[in-house]
């Protein structure tokens, strides 16, 4: 089946996507911790660079990095694609991939219709929805995102009936610092021009994304030397998440959050516990207006995932540091 009208390709694509390796990707090892981190407890990132510079292609080797899907997210899967008429009725062997362009209209981003169908961000239910030049989408597209990412659902309502569609999926953006995405040396974007790109996306939505990552172009000897000894393959990487994923599933055992990225307010703070100097950090971010009180909790959900690759029980005051820098990694672009 080929790529799905308004959308990305039909996730059925899959012998593609295991030949995606993340060794592949020169450099960028911030920028691979991100999208290791986010793997392993389902949280939303956004990378932030000029052209060029990878984004598109670390995304893309996110699945690779993923667990496979448990039997019950395998039938979630299915019962979606079934839905959507895609897939062939057989069981999902993995998680989805979708990278929607960004002309896509709300319906299609969402799901809706005189008869309710599902959107890319339920198509995506269990995997990855990549929305790559994220402030290219219309505004009304992004701003119906903000309850599938809040709520893991999508709710429709079409005269007196209402529908909802699942929509547990983790969300990888990409955008560019300015207009032109050119290098610093080379940009002559003026502030109206900046302020103007980055009030497209609203305050609201990008407090919904856990973690900002800047991507910058790697060094031109990266890029040409045909060597890549130093960097680590997708299934080393999948390994250590697999294990943090297995940490989190015994922890939230019988409760309806199934990673880190999924815990609501109160199982948060009931699995993190932080010593006095994180949380006079917290309070420092807080009083500072650098941190709402949703970036408050998400940042406890992301210091507890990179405990738990880590293998810690506890998590330590680095842990809490690494994740408020990716909250607070781009201020000028993201008010968290």
């Amino acid at each position: 089946m080929g790529p799905r009208a308004g959308g990305g390709p039909d996730p059925g694509h899959a012998a593609t996507r295991r030949q995606l390796d993340l060794a592949e990707v020169r450099g960028q090892p911030d920028a691979k911790r991100a999208l290791e981190i986010a793997a392993a407890g389902g949280h939303n990132l956004l990378m932030v660079g000029p052209p060029g510079a990878g984004k598109t292609m670390l995304a893309r080797r996110m699945p690779g990095i993923l667990p496979p899907p448990s039997f019950s997210e395998a039938l979630d899967i299915t019962r979606v694609h079934s839905v959507a008429g895609l897939g062939g009725g057989a069981l999902a062997t993995e998680r989805p991939f979708r990278s929607p362009h960004h002309t896509i209209s709300p319906q299609g981003l969402v799901g809706g219709g005189a008869r309710p169908r599902p959107g890319e961000v339920t198509l995506a239910h269990r995997g990855v929805l990549f929305l790559d030049e994220l402030p290219e989408f219309s505004r009304p597209a992004l701003e119906a995102l903000r309850q599938p990412l809040e709520d893991g659902r999508v709710d429709i309502v079409r005269g007196q009936q209402s529908v909802s569609f699942p929509a547990r999926a983790v969300l990888v953006a990409a955008c560019n610092p300015c207009p032109c995405g050119k290098a610093a040396s080379a940009c002559r974007c003026g502030e109206l021009d900046r302020a103007r790109y980055q009030r497209r996306l609203s305050g609201p939505l990008l407090d919904r994304i856990d973690m900002v990552c800047q991507v910058s172009a790697p060094p031109a000897a990266q890029l040409v030397d045909g060597r890549n000894p130093a960097a680590e393959s997708s299934s080393g990487v999948r390994r250590r998440v697999i294990a943090a994923r297995a940490a989190q599933a015994a922890r939230l055992e019988g409760q309806t959050a199934a990673c880190n990225g999924e815990m609501d307010t109160a199982t948060a703070r009931r699995h993190v516990r932080v010593g006095k100097g994180s949380r006079r950090r917290l309070i420092r971010s807080l009083e500072s207006g650098a941190l709402s009180g949703r970036g408050h909790d998400r940042v406890l959900r992301l210091a507890r995932t990179i405990a738990d690759l880590g293998g810690r029980e506890r998590v330590v005051e680095a842990d809490l540091d690494e994740a408020l820098g990716y909250r607070l990694v781009s201020p000028e672009l993201v008010a968290v």
